[in-house]
């Protein structure tokens, strides 16, 4: 189970990281930017279909990060179940 929560809590950071890349200008363009969407935006685009802005706010990385976590509780608990 740590390897999994490892994993979740690295990509929300990814995530968090992602999205303070949009505070400046041409941080996508770096190496670092690409690789990151490279990781990130598969993920970000399963909320493509749903409109998450409020405001002129994008919600999108926000609300992906609480289903990730969501997700990973939820996985967590059929494992263990499943395990012990």
């Amino acid at each position: 189970m740590n390897l999994l929560n490892d994993a979740v809590y690295l990509y929300t950071i990814l995530l968090v990281i992602y999205a303070l890349l949009s505070w400046f200008p041409g941080g996508y363009q770096s190496a670092f930017g690409r690789f990151l969407s490279k990781v990130c935006e598969p993920y970000l685009s399963l909320f493509d279909r749903v409109n998450l802005s409020i405001g002129g706010i994008d919600f999108t990385i926000a609300v992906a990060v609480i289903v990730l976590q969501l997700a990973s509780q939820g996985l967590t608990v059929i494992v263990t179940s499943i395990l012990f």
